[in-house]
C-alpha cells in the first residue's frame, strides 16, 4: 500500500493465466465497439442481453477476491484498448453521475511489451507513479482525486483489462438489477443447452468500426468479421445479399468458415456463434491436438469459384479496409500469422468443446440463480447447492 495520501495498491499475479486467457476469450467474442475512439468493452449486461449470460461465471469468484479487499458494491466492464487509444489526466468520479464510485480496480489480462506496447497507467501524484503489468497483475487505488491517473497511448497490440468501481451506497449495487436480467432473459432448460445458449448478435451499428466515426459505406470493419480475417477465417453465406435491403442482417443468419480454398461443413447460426467458437479454439487450441486423426469425409469442401466469389463480395462490405483492421486486431507477439499451425480436425474437436464448455457454464448459472435471488447478491452458490465443478 502507498503512503496515506495517495491510497493504492499493486497486486501481482492476482489472477491466474487460466482466469485472463478465459476473460480475454469473452470479450474477444462478445465485444462491441467502445465508449471512446479506439477502445472496445462488454459488459455483463451486454452479456445478458445477446443471450451470452453463462460467460457471467468467470468473472464471480475474480468478483469475490477483490470484495475480500474491498467490502463494498461493484460495477464491472471490461475494455480492450487498441493502438490510438489513450485518456489523459482524470479521477474515475470525475462526472456527476460517477460520484457513487469509492474504489477503483484494473486487473490486468495480458502483459506490457508481450502483448502490447505504450499504454501505460500513471499516476500524477505519489508512489508508485507507474508500473509495467505483467497479466494477472491488478492496481487498486480511490476514485477520487487522491488518484488522479492517466493512460499513455497504445503504439502497438491489444490492451486488455477488467475494470472494476467499487461504492459504498447500496443504491448503486448492480447485483439486484443484474439477477432481475437474468431472470427475464436466462434460458431456464438446462436440456438442449447448446441451442437455447445460442448469441444474438446486438445491433450492427454496436459493432461498426472506422476511424473519426466514417459512416458505414465508407470505411472500416464489422469486428466480429475482422477478429475472423485477421485470425485466417472467411465467412461464406447461402443467402444472396440482393435478398436483404440492409446487407448487415446477412450476419445474423446462418453461415459456415472457410480457409483458403476450403469450406468448413458446419453451419453456425449467426456470426457471433461462429465467433465464441473461434475464439475459443485459438483460447485453448494446445488442448484439441487431433491431427493425427483424419477429419470425416465431407467436413471440409472445396470451394467452387462462385463461391469464392461471393466470399469475396461478401468481405469487400463488412471489411472495407483489411489493413486497418489487421492494425487494430495486431498480437505484437504472433502478427496476423498466429494462425499458421492450423488444421480443421482440431476445429472440429474444438466445435464440440465449445459446447460442452457452454453447458457447463449454464449449468452452474442455473444452479446459482435461486441462490442469487434470495440474497439479492451474486456470489459463488455451489457449496450451497452441493454442486461439482
Amino acid at each position: 500500500m502507498a503512503d496515506s495520501e495517495h491510497p493504492r495498491v499493486i497486486l501481482n499475479n492476482f489472477l491466474s493465466m487460466e482466469e485472463c486467457k478465459e476473460l480475454e476469450l469473452i470479450h474477444k467474442s462478445c465485444s462491441t465497439v467502445g465508449y471512446r475512439p479506439n477502445v472496445f468493452s462488454t459488459t455483463l449486461f451486454h452479456l445478458i442481453a445477446t443471450n451470452s449470460s453463462h460467460f457471467i461465471m468467470p468473472f464471480v469468484p475474480i468478483r469475490e477476491r477483490l470484495k475480500e479487499k474491498l467490502e463494498d458494491f461493484l460495477i464491472a466492464t471490461m475494455s480492450f484498448w487498441t493502438s490510438g487509444a489513450s485518456i489523459g489526466w482524470h479521477s474515475d468520479d470525475n462526472r456527476p453521475y460517477l460520484k457513487q464510485r469509492d474504489f477503483t480496480a484494473v486487473c490486468y489480462l495480458n502483459s506490457y511489451e508481450k502483448d502490447f506496447k505504450g499504454g501505460l497507467f500513471n499516476f500524477q501524484d505519489g508512489e508508485p507513479k507507474n508500473f509495467a503489468p505483467l497479466a494477472g497483475d491488478v492496481v487498486m487505488y480511490t476514485a477520487d482525486s487522491l488518484n488522479i491517473h492517466s493512460v499513455d497511448e497504445v503504439t502497438d497490440g491489444e490492451r486488455l483489462t477488467l475494470t472494476i468501481w467499487f461504492s459504498r451506497d447500496s443504491s448503486h449495487d448492480e447485483d439486484a438489477k443484474l439477477i432481475s436480467a437474468l431472470s427475464k432473459n436466462l434460458p431456464h432448460r438446462s436440456d438442449n443447452v447448446s441451442h437455447s445458449c445460442l448469441p444474438l448478435p446486438a445491433s450492427s451499428n454496436m459493432y461498426w468500426f472506422s476511424l473519426n466515426q466514417a459512416p458505414l459505406e465508407e470505411s472500416g470493419f464489422d469486428i466480429c468479421w475482422a477478429r475472423l480475417h485477421v485470425l485466417g477465417y472467411n465467412v461464406y453465406c447461402s443467402q444472396e445479399m440482393s435478398s436483404f435491403s440492409d446487407f448487415s442482417e446477412l450476419l445474423t443468419e446462418p453461415l459456415q468458415l472457410a480457409r483458403g480454398d476450403e469450406l468448413f461443413y458446419q453451419e453456425f447460426v449467426n456470426i457471433l456463434h461462429a465467433l465464441q467458437v473461434v475464439q475459443f479454439f485459438h483460447c485453448k487450441a494446445s488442448e484439441y491436438q487431433t491431427s493425427k486423426v483424419d477429419i470425416e469425409a465431407g467436413k471440409v469442401m472445396s470451394l467452387s469459384h462462385s463461391q469464392l466469389e461471393k466470399i469475396s463480395r461478401l468481405k469487400s462490405f463488412f471489411v472495407k479496409d483489411g489493413r486497418l483492421a489487421e492494425r487494430v486486431f495486431h498480437s505484437v507477439t504472433n502478427g496476423v500469422n498466429e494462425h499458421h499451425a492450423f488444421d480443421w480436425a482440431n476445429f472440429s474437436a474444438a466445435v464440440t468443446a465449445w459446447g460442452d464448455y457452454i453447458s457447463k457454464l449454464h449449468k452452474e448459472i442455473l444452479v446459482s440463480l435461486p441462490y442469487w435471488r434470495t440474497q439479492q447478491s451474486i456470489f459463488s452458490a455451489f457449496h450451497l447447492a452441493g454442486f461439482e465443478i
